[in-house]
């Protein structure tokens, strides 16, 4: 128990020096003018409607994260794999870690605010190459997490729909969902944008009222029950329980992802430089508090352990039936599953985006189709619909779920790596200085809040990667370890397509003013040194 109340209370104190550091650095940009959003600086014609404020940008990151889908969705995977402790102790774990990873994000989306992101930042401190891996990864990530969410989603409503669904209904209902979020973020950007600021309060609110009702009807167990380290469905012999906790992190890493949508968003926000990267940092700090709550509070009014685990993907379901009964219940799991569909619709703008972007440089296959902006709407039609149809062909399989949010992860964080090692580099060679900074700024703790961001990441991948899942193709053939396979396969395809054509023929984004920090940086140089350089020559 004294270790669990440690890791709180360091995640807290993370938390509140790192608010306090950046809040610093852009009070001293605002005194010195070093704000805006021009997106001229890389070269782009403004062609997305910018009118998105400070509280909606973070308001999409809150909305992908959705401690109501990914906490709720994967409850019974963590407590098969790590029983209460994965509530009470793993949870506190990934948001230590996460808020590293986030500000670190943060930071190049304050200095680099454009929708490609995460794409661009590697291109601009690479070169293309190291853009395109990083494009592919991070749509790899987007795509797969539309599919974690609105298939959860359809899972629950299609429960609280029919007695005994089939696949084919949970099917039906997961295209019905998927429609109406493409068809929403076809129509345009202030709606979506309007029911994300919804989403948020939609999602304090609910979470509120969990609360509220879980403290009403009395936890069974006490405190000292979330640091339980007795239970585990899946340690044995041969699997000790340390290792089934780590894997069991899955649950929450997988919930507390997403938060780049912010940046991705970037070219749609004003003073970006600013509120984008506050809504990176802020969506993960509200996230880890209200998820820690909302989860302490259901494991602890677990009756009937055995029984909570047994219900697999519904364990949830199960904890709350098992806490307020059954009418009570089943109020409290629709108003979940409408905030899984407010955290699909988020994504479907956040991965959308990020096709749109990388298809403007020609980066992807049918380029100049995804790359399409409605003349009506001014949103990027094309790249939504083709999203939520990858989104469907992801959920045809069965048994894919532990699949599907796990390769998010892989795929979300191995983009994030590739930028944070070259910014890191270029820290460490002294080619990235202060000026390159954005307003968001952790100034002296950047270099070590990359460090560990960067090994948080290392440790994902290789977990996700080794963790053993398996995925029932048919009655005679079963994919055993599905996730590293899955990965391993499409990262060959990469490599493939890579060395046979885009080596050759991608030349990256437009770097714009930009052009200069990549000159630097793959030269070697310093400022000063360059500028030296200009004036002999």
């Amino acid at each position: 128990m004294t270790l669990g109340l440690i890791l709180i209370a360091v995640a807290l104190f993370v938390m509140l020096a790192i608010y306090l550091k950046a809040k610093n650095g852009v009070k001293l940009a605002r005194q010195k003018g070093h704000t805006g959003d021009d997106l001229n600086a890389f070269g782009y014609k403004q062609e997305l409607r910018r009118d998105m404020g400070g509280f909606s940008n973070f308001a999409i990151s809150f909305s992908v994260i959705s401690i109501l889908t990914g906490g709720v969705t994967l409850f019974g995977f963590g407590f098969n794999q790590g029983g209460p402790a994965i509530m009470g102790m793993g949870w506190p774990i990934v948001v230590i870690f996460v808020l590293f990873l986030s500000a670190a994000i943060a930071e190049l989306t304050s200095a680099i605010p454009t929708s490609g992101a995460i794409y661009h930042w590697a291109s601009i401190l690479g070169n293309p190459g190291y853009g395109w891996f990083s494009a592919w990864f991070n749509m790899i990530g987007q795509v797969t997490i539309v599919a974690g969410i609105d298939y959860g989603c359809a899972g629950f409503a299609s429960s609280l729909l029919f007695e005994n669904p089939t696949k084919s209904e949970t099917l039906l209902v997961y295209a019905i969902i998927l429609l109406s979020h493409a068809s929403l973020n076809h129509v345009g950007i202030r709606i979506v944008s309007k029911l994300n600021d919804v989403s948020a309060f939609y999602h304090l609110i609910g979470v509120g009222l969990i609360i509220g009702a879980l403290i009403y009807f009395g936890p069974t167990q006490d405190v000292s029950y979330l640091f339980d380290t007795s239970f585990s469905t899946v340690a044995d012999n041969s699997t000790p329980y340390w290792f089934a906790f780590i894997v069991g992190l899955l649950q929450a890493q997988w919930t507390i992802t997403g938060y780049d949508a912010s940046a991705h968003t970037s070219e749609e926000t004003v003073d970006a430089k600013v509120r984008a990267p506050w809504g990176v940092f802020s969506s993960v700090v509200i996230s880890g508090i209200f998820g820690f709550i909302m989860l302490a509070l259901v494991t602890m009014s677990i009756k009937d352990p055995a029984a909570v685990a047994a219900a697999g993907g519904n364990a949830f379901i199960v904890a709350i039936e098992q806490s307020m009964g059954g009418v009570f219940g089943k109020v409290i799991l629709w108003m979940v599953t409408f905030a899984m569909w407010f955290c699909g619709l988020s994504g479907v703008t956040s991965a959308s985006r990020m096709i749109y972007a990388f298809s403007r440089d020609k980066g992807l296959p049918l380029s100049n189709l995804w790359g399409k902006v409605s003349e009506k709407f001014r949103t990027p039609a094309n790249a939504i619909w083709i999203t939520v149809l990858l989104a469907f062909l992801c959920g045809l399989l069965d048994n894919v779920y532990a699949v599907v949010t796990a390769l998010t992860v892989i795929g979300l964080h191995s983009s994030y790596l590739i930028p944070l090692f070259l910014k890191l580099r270029a820290q460490m060679k002294g080619v990235w200085t202060k000026e390159d900074n954005g307003p968001w700024s952790l100034g002296n703790w950047s270099v070590f809040v990359n460090v560990v961001a960067i090994a948080w990441v290392l440790f994902l991948d290789v977990l996700f990667c080794i963790a053993p899942n398996d995925v029932k193709v048919t009655e005679q053939f079963t994919i055993h370890y599905a996730t590293g396979k899955a990965f391993a396969v499409l990262f060959v395809i990469l490599i493939v397509m890579y060395a046979t054509r885009a080596r050759k023929h991608f030349k990256g984004p437009h770097l714009g003013t930009f052009k200069v920090i990549n000159d630097r940086i793959n030269s070697g140089h310093t400022s000063v040194e360059s500028s030296g350089q200009l004036e002999r020559g």
